[in-house]
């Protein structure tokens, strides 16, 4: 934790960490368990080369110098900059420079990592470069991933979503369950798919379709299907 939190209950791994009877050192070993990659990379990045940026928080945790070696070598390789180990980081694009950030999460071994709008200062090829690791980390790894975003596609990719507006829960459940009713999150200045917004049009319009289609091909496929299920389109028709 960062911050302590001013009101309301705070737990990590079913624990309540907040209220008076919390230790220092239940704090310091919550500190362990979770990791965060922030907004900004140059926030996070503080040495002049890639590896030992990677390595700087297994050294203020007291890893072993061998043990350092194989898990720097570990992260870079899982996020696939391995090739940039003796670079600047500051010379790296901004995706490139998430991934090392990244990375020095990957090599203190945490069991949950908390990526705060990740992507929000990132080009297209950048975000996809972050999301694809991300999406590894969690499938491949075992790693639980906290994602918070403004950007209602990567939230497709979620196991779960949760909506919040104003400090509270305005929405939550699977991507299909949450974006299902768009309206409601409209309602609260907040967006959703491109696909979603475009379906539910159609829908509106007495176009059979389902609302949680989520990537292009399939939004396309899906239009396909209705349209040729109600006798196509014939000309003049709009």
């Amino acid at each position: 934790m960062l911050e302590s939190p001013e009101e309301g209950e705070l737990y990590i791994d079913g624990k309540l960490m907040t209220g008076d009877d919390v230790t220092d050192a239940e704090i310091l070993d919550a500190r362990k368990r979770v990791g965060m990659v922030f907004q900004n990379p140059d926030n996070q990045i503080v040495a002049t080369i890639v590896e030992e940026d990677v390595a700087f928080g297994c050294e203020n945790l007291g890893v072993p110098s061998d043990e350092i070696r194989k898990r720097v070598d570990d992260a870079l390789e899982t996020v696939g900059m391995t090739k940039y180990a003796r670079h600047s980081p500051h010379k790296l694009s901004g995706g490139q420079k998430q991934r090392v950030a990244i990375a020095g999460v990957i090599a203190m071994k945490r069991e949950c990592i908390i990526f705060d709008e990740s992507t929000a200062m990132l080009d297209p090829m950048g975000r996809r470069e972050v999301l694809d690791t991300i999406d590894r980390l969690n499938r491949e790894d075992g790693v639980t991933v906290i994602l918070i975003t403004h950007y209602m596609d990567e939230a497709t990719r979620a196991d779960r979503v949760v909506v919040m507006d104003d400090g509270s829960i305005l929405k939550e459940g699977t991507p299909s369950e949450v974006f299902s009713d768009p309206e409601t999150l409209w309602s609260a200045s907040l967006d959703v798919p491109q696909t979603t917004e475009l379906l539910y049009g159609l829908k509106k319009n007495g176009l059979d379709v389902p609302l949680d289609v989520f990537d292009p091909e399939g939004c396309a496929a899906v239009i396909a299907g209705a349209i040729a299920s109600c006798g196509g389109v014939k000309n003049g028709d709009r």
